[in-house]
Protein backbone atom coordinates (compact mmCIF):
# COMPACT_ATOMS: atom_id res chain seq x y z
CA UNK A 1 0.00 0.00 0.00
CA UNK A 2 1.79 3.46 -1.21
CA UNK A 3 0.84 6.04 1.76
CA UNK A 4 1.36 8.99 -0.47
CA UNK A 5 -1.62 7.45 -2.71
CA UNK A 6 -3.76 6.60 -0.14
CA UNK A 7 -3.35 9.89 1.60
CA UNK A 8 -4.36 11.51 -1.79
CA UNK A 9 -7.05 9.58 -2.65
CA UNK A 10 -8.78 9.99 0.67
CA UNK A 11 -7.42 14.01 0.72
CA UNK A 12 -8.80 14.17 -2.76
CA UNK A 13 -12.65 13.40 -1.66
CA UNK A 14 -12.34 14.70 1.87
CA UNK A 15 -11.59 18.18 -0.47
CA UNK A 16 -14.66 17.73 -2.26
CA UNK A 17 -16.43 16.43 0.83
CA UNK A 18 -14.95 19.94 3.21
CA UNK A 19 -16.30 22.62 0.06
CA UNK A 20 -19.74 21.03 -0.43
CA UNK A 21 -19.66 21.21 3.52
CA UNK A 22 -18.82 24.63 3.72
CA UNK A 23 -21.33 25.58 0.79
CA UNK A 24 -23.71 23.36 3.27
CA UNK A 25 -23.06 25.62 6.34
CA UNK A 26 -23.62 28.73 4.10
CA UNK A 27 -27.17 27.70 3.19
CA UNK A 28 -27.64 26.82 6.19
CA UNK A 29 -26.34 30.47 7.68
CA UNK A 30 -28.54 31.23 5.15
CA UNK A 31 -31.99 29.91 6.16
CA UNK A 32 -30.88 29.77 10.01
CA UNK A 33 -28.54 32.53 10.69
CA UNK A 34 -26.83 32.13 13.99
CA UNK A 35 -29.58 32.57 16.27
CA UNK A 36 -31.99 30.08 18.56
CA UNK A 37 -32.92 28.06 15.82
CA UNK A 38 -29.62 27.64 14.67
CA UNK A 39 -27.88 26.66 18.23
CA UNK A 40 -30.71 24.27 18.89
CA UNK A 41 -30.29 22.14 15.18
CA UNK A 42 -26.48 22.21 15.57
CA UNK A 43 -26.94 20.89 18.94
CA UNK A 44 -29.29 18.15 18.21
CA UNK A 45 -26.84 17.37 15.12
CA UNK A 46 -23.81 17.63 17.41
CA UNK A 47 -25.37 14.93 19.78
CA UNK A 48 -25.38 11.77 17.39
CA UNK A 49 -22.31 12.82 15.63
CA UNK A 50 -20.75 12.91 19.73
CA UNK A 51 -21.25 9.18 20.02
CA UNK A 52 -20.55 8.59 16.50
CA UNK A 53 -17.10 9.83 16.93
CA UNK A 54 -16.59 8.50 20.12
CA UNK A 55 -17.98 5.06 19.78
CA UNK A 56 -19.12 4.18 15.90
CA UNK A 57 -16.27 5.87 13.88
CA UNK A 58 -12.96 6.56 16.70
CA UNK A 59 -12.31 3.78 19.16
CA UNK A 60 -14.61 1.22 16.74
CA UNK A 61 -12.43 1.66 14.30
CA UNK A 62 -9.42 1.77 15.96
CA UNK A 63 -10.44 -1.55 17.39
CA UNK A 64 -11.63 -3.04 14.78
CA UNK A 65 -9.30 -1.56 11.89
CA UNK A 66 -5.87 -3.76 13.03
CA UNK A 67 -7.93 -7.23 14.20
CA UNK A 68 -9.62 -7.28 10.76
CA UNK A 69 -6.74 -6.26 8.90
CA UNK A 70 -4.30 -8.77 10.74
CA UNK A 71 -6.75 -11.56 9.70
CA UNK A 72 -7.19 -10.39 6.23
CA UNK A 73 -3.15 -10.60 6.18
CA UNK A 74 -3.07 -13.83 8.11
CA UNK A 75 -6.13 -16.23 7.66
CA UNK A 76 -7.28 -14.25 4.45
CA UNK A 77 -10.92 -12.67 3.19
CA UNK A 78 -12.73 -15.42 4.55
CA UNK A 79 -12.39 -15.50 7.79
CA UNK A 80 -11.92 -11.39 7.90
CA UNK A 81 -15.44 -11.36 6.13
CA UNK A 82 -17.05 -13.54 8.46
CA UNK A 83 -15.42 -11.28 11.80
CA UNK A 84 -16.85 -8.10 9.81
CA UNK A 85 -20.08 -10.08 10.04
CA UNK A 86 -20.01 -10.99 13.40
CA UNK A 87 -18.83 -6.95 14.68
CA UNK A 88 -21.57 -5.90 12.36
CA UNK A 89 -23.87 -7.70 14.31
CA UNK A 90 -22.69 -6.86 17.64
CA UNK A 91 -22.33 -2.90 16.79
CA UNK A 92 -26.18 -2.65 14.75
CA UNK A 93 -27.92 -4.53 17.19
CA UNK A 94 -25.99 -2.66 20.25
CA UNK A 95 -26.52 0.98 18.56
CA UNK A 96 -30.00 0.30 17.78
CA UNK A 97 -31.14 -0.44 21.42
CA UNK A 98 -29.11 2.78 21.99
CA UNK A 99 -30.81 4.78 19.95
CA UNK A 100 -34.25 3.28 21.22
CA UNK A 101 -33.34 4.11 24.71
CA UNK A 102 -31.87 7.72 23.56
CA UNK A 103 -35.50 8.58 22.05
CA UNK A 104 -37.08 8.45 25.22
CA UNK A 105 -34.79 9.67 26.93
CA UNK A 106 -33.84 12.92 24.67
CA UNK A 107 -35.52 15.62 26.96
CA UNK A 108 -33.71 14.70 30.02
CA UNK A 109 -30.39 13.95 27.88
CA UNK A 110 -31.03 17.83 26.43
CA UNK A 111 -30.43 18.98 29.62
CA UNK A 112 -27.06 17.30 30.22
CA UNK A 113 -26.23 18.70 26.43
CA UNK A 114 -27.26 22.32 26.49
CA UNK A 115 -28.53 23.23 29.94
CA UNK A 116 -28.42 26.95 29.01
CA UNK A 117 -31.21 26.43 26.52
CA UNK A 118 -33.72 26.30 29.50
CA UNK A 119 -32.94 29.90 29.97
CA UNK A 120 -35.20 30.81 26.32
CA UNK A 121 -38.52 30.15 25.76
CA UNK A 122 -39.29 27.45 23.55
CA UNK A 123 -35.61 26.67 23.10
CA UNK A 124 -34.65 23.75 24.97
CA UNK A 125 -38.26 22.04 23.22
CA UNK A 126 -37.14 23.04 19.79
CA UNK A 127 -33.67 21.26 20.42
CA UNK A 128 -35.27 18.30 21.99
CA UNK A 129 -37.55 17.98 19.42
CA UNK A 130 -34.79 18.42 15.90
CA UNK A 131 -32.53 16.13 18.57
CA UNK A 132 -35.10 13.11 18.36
CA UNK A 133 -35.19 13.76 14.37
CA UNK A 134 -31.63 13.15 13.62
CA UNK A 135 -30.60 11.17 16.27
CA UNK A 136 -31.33 7.25 14.05
CA UNK A 137 -29.01 8.95 12.33
CA UNK A 138 -26.01 7.41 14.17
CA UNK A 139 -27.45 3.71 13.76
CA UNK A 140 -26.87 4.27 10.34
CA UNK A 141 -23.30 6.13 10.60
CA UNK A 142 -22.35 3.49 12.68
CA UNK A 143 -22.53 0.58 10.11
CA UNK A 144 -21.02 3.19 7.68
CA UNK A 145 -18.06 3.59 10.08
CA UNK A 146 -17.70 -0.67 9.97
CA UNK A 147 -18.08 -0.90 6.04
CA UNK A 148 -15.45 1.86 5.85
CA UNK A 149 -12.98 0.61 8.12
CA UNK A 150 -13.62 -2.87 5.99
CA UNK A 151 -12.80 -1.28 2.31
CA UNK A 152 -9.89 1.08 3.99
CA UNK A 153 -7.98 -2.18 5.00
CA UNK A 154 -8.54 -3.68 1.44
CA UNK A 155 -6.85 -0.55 0.34
CA UNK A 156 -10.08 1.20 -1.19
CA UNK A 157 -10.29 3.98 -0.02
CA UNK A 158 -12.41 6.07 -2.36
CA UNK A 159 -15.88 4.83 -1.76
CA UNK A 160 -15.72 5.44 2.19
CA UNK A 161 -13.70 8.84 1.34
CA UNK A 162 -16.94 9.90 -0.55
CA UNK A 163 -19.44 9.55 1.87
CA UNK A 164 -19.58 12.72 3.31
CA UNK A 165 -20.52 14.47 0.23
CA UNK A 166 -23.65 12.85 0.40
CA UNK A 167 -24.32 14.07 3.70
CA UNK A 168 -23.93 17.30 2.28
CA UNK A 169 -25.82 16.82 -0.58
CA UNK A 170 -28.32 15.45 0.72
CA UNK A 171 -28.73 17.35 3.73
CA UNK A 172 -28.81 20.85 1.28
CA UNK A 173 -31.63 18.86 -0.94
CA UNK A 174 -33.73 18.42 1.80
CA UNK A 175 -32.90 22.22 3.39
CA UNK A 176 -34.00 23.50 0.06
CA UNK A 177 -37.08 21.33 -0.72
CA UNK A 178 -38.81 21.03 3.09
CA UNK A 179 -37.90 24.68 4.34
CA UNK A 180 -40.90 26.20 3.07
CA UNK A 181 -43.44 23.18 4.63
CA UNK A 182 -41.69 22.65 7.70
CA UNK A 183 -42.50 24.57 11.15
CA UNK A 184 -38.94 25.77 10.98
CA UNK A 185 -35.92 25.63 8.74
CA UNK A 186 -33.92 23.26 11.18
CA UNK A 187 -36.58 20.67 11.21
CA UNK A 188 -35.93 20.57 7.45
CA UNK A 189 -32.09 20.56 7.96
CA UNK A 190 -33.09 17.46 10.76
CA UNK A 191 -34.76 15.56 8.17
CA UNK A 192 -31.69 16.12 5.97
CA UNK A 193 -29.48 14.54 8.50
CA UNK A 194 -32.13 11.33 8.84
CA UNK A 195 -32.15 11.46 4.76
CA UNK A 196 -27.89 11.58 4.67
CA UNK A 197 -27.48 8.37 7.28
CA UNK A 198 -29.81 6.39 4.98
CA UNK A 199 -28.15 7.52 1.85
CA UNK A 200 -24.36 6.60 3.04
CA UNK A 201 -25.63 3.26 4.29
CA UNK A 202 -26.97 2.24 1.26
CA UNK A 203 -23.70 3.81 -0.46
CA UNK A 204 -21.27 1.22 1.44
CA UNK A 205 -23.69 -1.47 1.05
CA UNK A 206 -22.96 -1.51 -2.64
CA UNK A 207 -19.22 -0.58 -2.24
CA UNK A 208 -18.48 -3.51 -0.08
CA UNK A 209 -21.06 -5.19 -2.19
CA UNK A 210 -18.42 -4.91 -4.99
CA UNK A 211 -15.21 -5.40 -3.52
CA UNK A 212 -16.53 -9.03 -2.80
CA UNK A 213 -16.84 -9.03 0.72
CA UNK A 214 -20.68 -8.74 1.20
CA UNK A 215 -21.26 -8.80 5.05
CA UNK A 216 -24.64 -10.21 5.36
CA UNK A 217 -27.33 -9.77 8.47
CA UNK A 218 -26.94 -12.01 11.72
CA UNK A 219 -27.64 -12.07 14.91
CA UNK A 220 -24.31 -10.97 17.42
CA UNK A 221 -22.64 -13.67 19.28
CA UNK A 222 -19.89 -12.70 21.60
CA UNK A 223 -17.25 -14.78 19.87
CA UNK A 224 -14.10 -14.59 21.92
CA UNK A 225 -12.77 -11.97 18.79
CA UNK A 226 -15.39 -10.06 19.23
CA UNK A 227 -14.55 -9.61 22.66
CA UNK A 228 -11.43 -8.83 22.41
CA UNK A 229 -12.46 -6.02 20.23
CA UNK A 230 -15.09 -4.77 22.19
CA UNK A 231 -12.91 -4.66 25.50
CA UNK A 232 -10.68 -2.39 23.18
CA UNK A 233 -13.33 -0.23 22.11
CA UNK A 234 -13.98 0.54 25.80
CA UNK A 235 -10.89 2.46 26.59
CA UNK A 236 -10.32 3.87 23.18
CA UNK A 237 -13.38 5.67 23.36
CA UNK A 238 -12.27 9.05 25.08
CA UNK A 239 -8.87 8.78 23.35
CA UNK A 240 -10.23 8.28 19.66
CA UNK A 241 -12.67 10.70 20.88
CA UNK A 242 -10.76 13.39 22.65
CA UNK A 243 -11.68 16.49 20.23
CA UNK A 244 -15.08 15.72 20.22
CA UNK A 245 -15.30 15.68 24.21
CA UNK A 246 -13.77 18.68 24.28
CA UNK A 247 -16.75 20.21 22.13
CA UNK A 248 -19.12 18.56 23.86
CA UNK A 249 -17.37 20.53 27.08
CA UNK A 250 -18.02 23.71 24.63
CA UNK A 251 -21.20 23.28 24.01
CA UNK A 252 -22.69 22.88 27.39
CA UNK A 253 -20.67 25.85 28.47
CA UNK A 254 -21.49 27.35 25.74
CA UNK A 255 -25.56 27.04 25.97
CA UNK A 256 -24.84 29.13 28.81
CA UNK A 257 -22.46 32.05 27.25
CA UNK A 258 -25.26 33.81 25.26
CA UNK A 259 -27.31 33.59 22.43
CA UNK A 260 -25.65 32.10 19.22
CA UNK A 261 -22.60 31.64 21.19
CA UNK A 262 -23.22 27.14 19.90
CA UNK A 263 -23.69 28.72 16.55
CA UNK A 264 -20.87 30.81 16.41
CA UNK A 265 -18.50 27.88 17.56
CA UNK A 266 -19.96 25.72 15.09
CA UNK A 267 -19.13 27.98 12.36
CA UNK A 268 -16.12 28.33 12.74
CA UNK A 269 -14.84 24.87 13.98
CA UNK A 270 -16.60 23.88 10.19
CA UNK A 271 -14.27 26.17 8.34
CA UNK A 272 -11.27 24.95 10.52
CA UNK A 273 -12.30 21.16 9.65
CA UNK A 274 -11.82 21.68 6.10
CA UNK A 275 -7.51 21.59 6.38
CA UNK A 276 -8.31 19.04 9.45
CA UNK A 277 -10.31 16.73 7.44
CA UNK A 278 -8.55 17.34 4.32
CA UNK A 279 -5.04 16.20 6.02
CA UNK A 280 -5.97 14.76 9.46
CA UNK A 281 -8.61 12.72 8.59
CA UNK A 282 -6.87 11.56 5.33
CA UNK A 283 -3.31 10.54 7.10
CA UNK A 284 -5.11 9.05 10.31
CA UNK A 285 -7.20 7.13 7.90
CA UNK A 286 -4.51 5.62 5.50
CA UNK A 287 -1.56 5.54 8.36
CA UNK A 288 -3.31 3.08 10.55
CA UNK A 289 -3.88 -0.07 8.68
CA UNK A 290 -0.24 0.63 6.86
CA UNK A 291 1.10 0.42 10.39
CA UNK A 292 -0.83 -2.53 11.36
CA UNK A 293 0.21 -4.48 8.48
CA UNK A 294 3.95 -3.16 8.68
CA UNK A 295 4.31 -3.95 12.65
CA UNK A 296 2.67 -7.48 11.77
CA UNK A 297 5.28 -8.14 9.25
CA UNK A 298 8.37 -6.98 11.47
CA UNK A 299 9.03 -4.17 9.83
CA UNK A 300 9.35 -1.48 12.25
CA UNK A 301 12.03 0.54 10.31
CA UNK A 302 9.47 1.29 7.89
CA UNK A 303 6.19 1.38 10.43
CA UNK A 304 8.68 4.63 12.10
CA UNK A 305 9.64 5.73 8.90
CA UNK A 306 5.61 6.12 7.51
CA UNK A 307 5.01 7.72 10.93
CA UNK A 308 7.74 10.75 10.16
CA UNK A 309 6.22 11.20 6.57
CA UNK A 310 2.78 11.34 7.65
CA UNK A 311 3.80 14.19 10.03
CA UNK A 312 6.04 16.08 7.28
CA UNK A 313 3.22 15.72 5.19
CA UNK A 314 0.75 16.99 7.91
CA UNK A 315 3.11 20.52 9.23
CA UNK A 316 3.64 21.25 5.91
CA UNK A 317 0.10 21.84 4.81
CA UNK A 318 -1.64 22.76 8.10
CA UNK A 319 1.07 25.06 9.52
CA UNK A 320 0.35 27.59 6.83
CA UNK A 321 -3.44 26.77 6.64
CA UNK A 322 -3.72 27.93 10.39
CA UNK A 323 -1.46 31.04 9.56
CA UNK A 324 -3.70 31.73 6.76
CA UNK A 325 -6.88 31.29 9.17
CA UNK A 326 -5.55 33.90 11.38
CA UNK A 327 -4.50 36.20 9.49
CA UNK A 328 -7.46 36.25 7.37
CA UNK A 329 -10.12 34.94 9.54
CA UNK A 330 -12.62 38.23 8.92
CA UNK A 331 -12.40 38.41 5.52
CA UNK A 332 -13.22 34.25 5.35
CA UNK A 333 -16.77 34.70 7.29
CA UNK A 334 -17.65 37.75 5.81
CA UNK A 335 -17.39 35.39 2.63
CA UNK A 336 -18.95 32.50 3.79
CA UNK A 337 -21.55 33.07 5.73
CA UNK A 338 -22.48 36.60 5.89
CA UNK A 339 -25.94 37.18 3.85
CA UNK A 340 -29.51 36.50 4.52
CA UNK A 341 -30.24 35.64 8.51
CA UNK A 342 -26.25 36.02 9.50
CA UNK A 343 -24.95 39.55 9.90
CA UNK A 344 -22.20 41.58 10.48
CA UNK A 345 -22.25 41.18 14.34
CA UNK A 346 -21.86 37.50 13.73
CA UNK A 347 -18.99 38.13 11.25
CA UNK A 348 -17.09 39.13 14.01
CA UNK A 349 -17.66 36.55 16.66
CA UNK A 350 -17.47 34.04 14.34
CA UNK A 351 -14.27 35.24 13.06
CA UNK A 352 -12.88 35.47 16.80
CA UNK A 353 -13.82 31.61 17.20
CA UNK A 354 -11.64 30.40 14.25
CA UNK A 355 -8.49 32.36 15.13
CA UNK A 356 -8.47 30.62 18.43
CA UNK A 357 -9.64 27.21 16.75
CA UNK A 358 -6.36 27.91 14.34
CA UNK A 359 -3.57 28.39 16.84
CA UNK A 360 -4.72 24.23 17.57
CA UNK A 361 -5.24 23.13 13.73
CA UNK A 362 -1.68 21.62 13.27
CA UNK A 363 -1.56 19.70 16.89
CA UNK A 364 -5.47 18.49 15.53
CA UNK A 365 -3.53 16.46 12.63
CA UNK A 366 -0.64 15.41 14.84
CA UNK A 367 -2.91 13.87 16.92
CA UNK A 368 -4.16 11.92 14.34
CA UNK A 369 -0.23 10.82 13.27
CA UNK A 370 0.39 9.78 16.60
CA UNK A 371 -2.51 7.78 18.14
CA UNK A 372 -2.10 4.75 15.03
CA UNK A 373 0.84 4.03 16.65
CA UNK A 374 -0.83 2.67 19.73
CA UNK A 375 -3.86 1.52 17.82
CA UNK A 376 -1.27 -0.46 15.16
CA UNK A 377 -0.25 -2.12 18.48
CA UNK A 378 -3.34 -2.75 20.01
CA UNK A 379 -3.21 -0.43 23.31
CA UNK A 380 -6.25 1.06 23.21
CA UNK A 381 -5.78 2.14 27.34
CA UNK A 382 -2.84 4.95 26.49
CA UNK A 383 -4.78 7.40 24.38
CA UNK A 384 -7.65 7.44 26.88
CA UNK A 385 -5.04 7.97 29.69
CA UNK A 386 -3.73 10.93 27.99
CA UNK A 387 -6.94 12.14 26.35
CA UNK A 388 -8.74 12.45 30.05
CA UNK A 389 -5.17 14.56 30.60
CA UNK A 390 -6.50 17.00 27.94
CA UNK A 391 -10.18 17.04 29.09
CA UNK A 392 -9.07 18.33 32.11
CA UNK A 393 -6.85 21.22 30.70
CA UNK A 394 -9.74 22.04 28.70
CA UNK A 395 -12.07 22.07 31.51
CA UNK A 396 -10.08 24.29 33.76
CA UNK A 397 -9.38 26.64 30.28
CA UNK A 398 -12.60 26.99 30.05
CA UNK A 399 -13.87 28.02 33.71
CA UNK A 400 -11.09 30.43 33.25
CA UNK A 401 -11.58 32.03 30.01
CA UNK A 402 -15.23 31.69 29.37
CA UNK A 403 -16.05 35.29 31.75
CA UNK A 404 -13.16 37.31 29.61
CA UNK A 405 -13.43 35.95 26.29
CA UNK A 406 -16.77 34.24 25.83
CA UNK A 407 -16.87 31.95 23.33
CA UNK A 408 -13.45 32.72 21.79
CA UNK A 409 -11.83 31.64 25.12
CA UNK A 410 -13.92 28.24 24.32
CA UNK A 411 -12.30 27.67 21.16
CA UNK A 412 -8.83 28.96 22.00
CA UNK A 413 -8.82 26.63 25.27
CA UNK A 414 -9.94 23.23 22.83
CA UNK A 415 -6.59 24.42 21.05
CA UNK A 416 -4.63 24.13 23.90
CA UNK A 417 -5.59 21.45 24.76
CA UNK A 418 -4.76 19.75 21.42
CA UNK A 419 -1.34 20.68 22.07
CA UNK A 420 -1.54 19.29 25.21
CA UNK A 421 -2.06 15.67 23.75
CA UNK A 422 0.52 15.87 21.30
CA UNK A 423 3.10 16.33 23.22
CA UNK A 424 1.78 13.80 25.87
CA UNK A 425 1.69 11.53 23.40
CA UNK A 426 4.70 11.98 21.59
CA UNK A 427 6.52 11.98 24.82
CA UNK A 428 5.05 8.42 25.34
CA UNK A 429 6.06 7.17 22.24
CA UNK A 430 9.48 7.96 22.56
CA UNK A 431 10.20 6.87 26.48
CA UNK A 432 8.25 2.94 24.70
CA UNK A 433 10.95 3.85 21.33
CA UNK A 434 8.11 4.20 19.18
CA UNK A 435 8.42 7.44 17.82
CA UNK A 436 11.47 9.29 17.05
CA UNK A 437 12.26 12.36 14.79
CA UNK A 438 14.48 11.73 12.17
CA UNK A 439 17.09 13.82 10.37
CA UNK A 440 14.53 14.74 7.56
CA UNK A 441 11.79 15.55 9.52
CA UNK A 442 14.52 17.57 12.35
CA UNK A 443 15.58 19.68 9.02
CA UNK A 444 11.85 20.11 7.74
CA UNK A 445 10.45 21.38 10.33
CA UNK A 446 11.58 25.26 10.84
CA UNK A 447 12.23 25.27 7.04
CA UNK A 448 7.85 24.30 7.10
CA UNK A 449 7.41 27.04 9.89
CA UNK A 450 9.74 29.88 8.09
CA UNK A 451 8.00 29.57 4.75
CA UNK A 452 4.21 29.78 6.69
CA UNK A 453 5.85 33.20 8.22
CA UNK A 454 6.60 34.57 4.78
CA UNK A 455 3.37 33.30 3.43
CA UNK A 456 1.83 35.14 6.50
CA UNK A 457 3.64 38.49 6.30
CA UNK A 458 2.41 38.74 2.78
CA UNK A 459 -1.35 38.21 3.50
CA UNK A 460 -1.01 40.85 6.27
CA UNK A 461 0.67 43.27 4.07
CA UNK A 462 -1.85 42.10 1.13
CA UNK A 463 -4.81 42.54 3.43
CA UNK A 464 -3.88 45.39 4.76
CA UNK A 465 -3.73 46.85 0.99
CA UNK A 466 -7.18 45.54 -0.61
CA UNK A 467 -8.54 46.39 2.72
CA UNK A 468 -11.56 48.96 1.02
CA UNK A 469 -12.06 45.70 -1.63
CA UNK A 470 -12.35 43.76 0.99
CA UNK A 471 -15.33 45.61 2.99
CA UNK A 472 -17.23 46.08 0.17
CA UNK A 473 -19.66 43.85 -0.55
CA UNK A 474 -19.61 43.58 -4.34
CA UNK A 475 -15.73 42.96 -4.23
CA UNK A 476 -14.66 40.98 -0.68
CA UNK A 477 -15.41 37.88 -2.70
CA UNK A 478 -12.47 38.55 -5.73
CA UNK A 479 -10.96 40.03 -3.46
CA UNK A 480 -10.56 37.19 -1.29
CA UNK A 481 -9.89 35.10 -4.04
CA UNK A 482 -6.84 36.92 -5.22
CA UNK A 483 -5.43 36.62 -1.12
CA UNK A 484 -5.82 33.03 -1.20
CA UNK A 485 -3.86 32.70 -5.19
CA UNK A 486 -1.26 35.02 -3.50
CA UNK A 487 -1.08 33.20 -0.04
CA UNK A 488 -0.55 29.95 -2.37
CA UNK A 489 1.96 31.09 -4.35
CA UNK A 490 4.15 32.77 -1.88
CA UNK A 491 4.21 29.60 0.30
CA UNK A 492 4.70 27.29 -2.75
CA UNK A 493 7.54 29.65 -3.53
CA UNK A 494 9.07 29.81 0.28
CA UNK A 495 9.18 26.00 0.41
CA UNK A 496 11.37 25.15 -2.91
CA UNK A 497 13.33 28.20 -1.58
CA UNK A 498 13.63 27.11 1.58
CA UNK A 499 14.35 23.47 1.16
CA UNK A 500 10.67 23.09 3.23
CA UNK A 501 9.73 20.69 0.08
CA UNK A 502 11.89 19.54 -2.72
CA UNK A 503 10.76 19.26 -6.60
CA UNK A 504 11.63 16.12 -7.13
CA UNK A 505 9.79 14.86 -4.07
CA UNK A 506 6.49 16.50 -5.47
CA UNK A 507 7.47 14.60 -8.63
CA UNK A 508 7.80 11.38 -7.12
CA UNK A 509 4.66 11.88 -5.35
CA UNK A 510 3.10 12.84 -8.96
CA UNK A 511 4.34 9.61 -10.65
CA UNK A 512 3.51 7.08 -8.01
CA UNK A 513 -0.67 8.90 -7.65
CA UNK A 514 -0.20 8.18 -11.54
CA UNK A 515 1.29 4.58 -11.00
Amino acid sequence: MNLTKAIATIGGWTVLSRITGLLREMLIARYLGAGMVADAFFVAFRFPNLFRSLFAEGAFNAAFVPLFAGKLEGEGREAARRFAEQCLAVLGWSVLAFVAVMEMAMPWAMYLLAPGFGDMPGKMALATELSRITFPYLLFISMVSLQSGVLNSLGRFAAAAGTPVLLNLTSMAMLVALAPYTRTPGHAMAWGVFASGVAQFSWLVFSVRRARMSLRPAWPRLTPEVRLMLRRVVPGAVGAGVYQVNLLINTVIASHVANGAVSYLNYADRVNQLPLGVVGIAIGTALLPLLSRQLRAGETAAALASQNRAMELGLLLTVPAALAFITLAHPIITVLFERGSFHSGDSRAVAGALTAFALGLPAYVLVKVLTPSFFARHDTRTPVKVAMLTVAVNIVLNLILMVPLKHVGMALSTAVAAWANVIVLARVLKQRGFFTIDARLKSRIPRIFAASLTMAAMLWAAGRAMAPWLDAHGTRAAALAVLIILGAATYAAATLLTGAARLDELKAMLRRRRG
